[in-house]
């Protein structure tokens, strides 16, 4: 089972977004805060990340660039999942280092298919 590490502080999103992916056979390691979501991916090494990008401590983006900078997680890919939907801020996103972007509120029917299409094209490169 892969495991995956979900970095949200929102109680009720974290609760949605871990029931979908242990609903599909992945295992959730869950971080609350940024830095903790750091910790966890360097000692983890989950499968793939799902980063909210407005967290208490650190923000989603610096969490980001923490995690690449480190070279046993440098290749993990990471997904924002972010309220953050302004014009050119998915741009902006995968830019900074994100391999894909989904819009909250997730859509509980199509999440799954959005995450994995990112996962399936970033292990084609």
């Amino acid at each position: 089972m892969k495991k995956v590490l979900v970095i949200e502080d929102n109680e009720n999103n974290m609760e949605l977004i871990t029931f979908i992916l242990e609903a599909n056979n992945y295992e959730t390691i869950r971080a609350e805060t940024g830095q903790q979501g750091i910790d966890m991916a360097i000692n983890d090494r989950p499968a793939f990340i799902l980063l909210d990008i407005q967290l208490p401590d650190l923000m989603g983006t610096d969490v980001l660039k923490i995690i690449r900078k480190n070279n046993a997680c440098d290749k993990i890919p990471i997904i924002a999942i972010t309220s953050y939907a302004m014009a050119g801020d998915r741009e902006k996103l995968l830019n900074a280092g994100c391999d894909g972007y989904i819009e909250k509120p997730i859509d509980p029917m199509i999440v799954m298919d959005q995450i994995e299409n990112v996962i399936h094209s970033r292990s084609h490169l």
